[in-house]
């Protein structure tokens, strides 16, 4: 007799995240579903998200991290190293796996502005990586802003004329994740989604509903102070903070409810106004994240 799979529950808060992981874990543990292979690709970036990711708690990245999925390749996380770790990489392509990528991928001179190791005695670049790896993929994650759409590493001038995964994995569909970081939350939800229930519902850019709804002004605890036409005027006023560059009116996601930091605090609540990180065109489009011009408007993107 099995156990029929738990069916996805109330996308309304924070806990989102956590119900829906631990729903995966159980799962895995009663038979229900099997843990999948994970390739977990950093081309031209900051790893950040990575760093963003190994902070996460409730759920704890690690753990859950370990007990969802098989890891096949991660250029941060695994121990092999040089031309042992690519043989991992190639390995991975002989059967079926999830694949997340954080980074840019940069396009200059074939790619070489971006080499993620040797093979064969030749380099590898992230271009050819990507190109390889997301032909094969089951799913593709986009982490992070440059992995969604260049982030920093295509902002001006961009000399390695880095791009998102879109423009490189066209005819494929991506499950976009933007933030500068990516919260950990949003990368094991939706992971865990896509064992449990398959693609999570995106909006037309393809981000999950579930995470980037609803814009950050709608929720900020702020937004009384905006309606009444109470602006900061330096960044310790407890006021609203549009006036000061503030982009909740333009970025999605639920850092008001979620938060940061093991959920404790978030950018508004520390009094300084949100950059956007999480939006497409971060980071160009959203400068300046500091503003004194009080006859700013911001269009909605």
């Amino acid at each position: 007799m099995t156990m029929p799979i738990l069916p996805p529950e109330d996308l309304s808060n924070k806990a989102i995240s956590a119900r829906i992981t631990t729903n995966a874990i159980k799962s895995i543990k009663n038979g229900l579903i099997k843990k999948k292979n994970l390739v977990y690709l950093e081309l031209n970036g900051c790893s950040g998200n990575i760093i963003s990711l190994l902070n996460g708690q409730n759920p704890d990245f690690e753990y859950t991290f370990k007990s969802m999925v098989d890891i096949q390749y991660s250029n941060s996380l695994m121990v092999a190293e040089g031309e042992k770790a690519i043989e991992k990489l190639m390995k991975a392509l002989e059967g079926e796996y999830i694949l997340a990528v954080e980074g840019a991928v940069a396009l200059k001179n074939n790619g070489l502005y971006n080499i993620i190791g040797s093979w064969k005695g030749k380099p590898l670049t992230g271009l050819e990586a990507v190109k390889m790896l997301g032909e094969k993929a089951s799913h593709i994650l986009a982490v992070g802003a440059c992995a969604t759409h260049g982030g920093v590493s295509a902002a001006k001038p961009n000399p390695s004329e880095s791009v998102g995964l879109n423009k490189v994995l066209p005819h494929k569909k991506i499950i976009m994740l933007p933030g500068c970081p990516v919260h950990p939350d949003w990368f094991l939800g939706t992971l865990a989604h896509l064992l449990l229930y398959g693609e999570p519902e995106t909006d037309s850019l393809n981000r999950p509903l579930m995470f980037y709804s609803t814009l950050i002004h709608d929720r900020c605890p702020r937004r009384p102070f905006f309606d009444r036409g109470i602006f900061a005027e330096k960044l310790s006023d407890k006021t609203c903070l549009f006036k000061l560059g503030c982009r909740g009116p333009v970025t999605r996601t639920d850092c008001p409810t979620r938060q940061w930091n093991g959920h404790v605090n978030w950018p508004i609540g520390d009094d300084t106004p949100c950059i956007g990180c999480a939006q497409f065109g971060f980071p160009d489009a959203m400068a300046p994240f500091i503003s004194f011009d009080t006859t700013r408007v911001v269009k909605n993107e």
